[in-house]
């Protein structure tokens, strides 16, 4: 359905159609607009009889100026210390509050998110935001719950029972970085469960494989990267499986190793979220929860893999 307001074109046929008696419903599907579009124009433009279309063009052309104007003059303030250009400001709100667009933010929460960064005190009441963004507060509220839910920013409430406010931290971004990182990590970890239950010798599981490694290689990155520390203790436990020959619990790994058990838990997770640092070998668990090696699923086929299996081995 055509947007936006109606054309010098569509108040000319809006006229012919009141002359030749159409309703307002008739007149709007010959435009292909919404009744209460056409109900609403002619209203305001001197009703049925007296609507005429170069007059109604020309005075929503006067109110729309007027309406401009009223919006410049009650045009939200901005912190405009230090010699700042309120003009400028507001250009820079309206930039940044499109990149966020861009990069997949809400806009009401972008825009709720450009007035806090340009803030001096990093802090903005629902009363603030209301009158900056000339929004109603159910959608600041709406904006703020996002905006929460993705660590953006806190509530604080002021001394004396004064009114909630919506702060923005200098560390904003930092923790933005980690809260992308964690669902990074969460990505690899559900690409490895779809991978084990395709199978990852299949088309289908290969790709989950590959997605696993793709998320797992961004989550560490992002996260400042898995230590040399830690690869080495992957690599101890997967010796000492390879020595057992036999499938071993996490509390007997941790008990020959003289490890703490939740050390052993995070070789193994570190084992099996980065399958290079092992090839050929990879972690398996059983069904009763041991853990033992294994060679990697694509180094082997299937025949080849059921022909060498050993009893008791995942």
């Amino acid at each position: 359905m055509p947007g936006g307001r109606l054309t010098h074109e569509d108040r000319l046929r809006v006229a012919a159609g009141l002359t030749d008696g159409l309703g307002y419903a008739e007149i709007a599907r010959r435009l292909d607009r919404p009744t209460s579009t056409i109900s609403r124009e002619v209203a305001r433009n001197g009703g049925p009889r007296g609507y005429r279309a170069d007059h109604a063009h020309h005075a929503t052309a006067r109110r729309a100026r007027r309406a401009a104007s009223a919006r410049d003059a009650e045009a939200p303030a901005v912190d405009a210390g230090d010699g700042r250009d309120p003009e400028a400001v507001r250009g820079f709100v309206d930039q940044f509050a499109e990149l966020m667009v861009h990069t997949g933010l809400p806009r009401m929460a972008a825009r709720v998110l450009a007035s806090l960064v340009v803030t001096d005190s990093g802090a903005l009441t629902s009363a603030d935001l209301t009158r900056r963004l000339r929004v109603s507060p159910a959608s600041v509220s709406k904006a703020v719950g996002y905006l929460e839910r993705l660590e953006v920013l806190r509530r604080e409430r002021g001394a004396a029972g004064r009114r909630e406010r919506y702060v923005i931290d200098d560390d904003v971004w930092l923790r933005t970085w980690l809260t992308s990182a964690r669902t990074n990590a969460m990505m690899a970890d559900t690409a490895q469960a779809g991978a084990e239950v395709l199978d990852p010798g299949t088309p289908a599981g290969a790709r989950l494989a590959y997605m696993r490694q793709f998320f797992t290689s961004l989550s560490d990155d992002m996260a400042g990267g898995t230590t040399a520390a830690a690869f080495a203790d992957a690599l101890t436990v997967l010796a000492a499986l390879v020595h057992a020959e036999v499938p071993l619990a996490v509390g007997e790994l941790a008990a020959a190793l003289g490890w703490s058990e939740d050390r052993v838990v995070t070789a193994l997770y570190d084992a099996e979220q980065h399958p290079d640092i092992a090839d050929p070998l990879a972690v398996c668990r059983d069904a009763e929860g041991a853990y033992a090696v294994v060679a990697r699923s694509d180094r082997l086929s299937d025949a080849q893999r059921a022909a060498l299996r050993r009893p008791g081995v995942c």
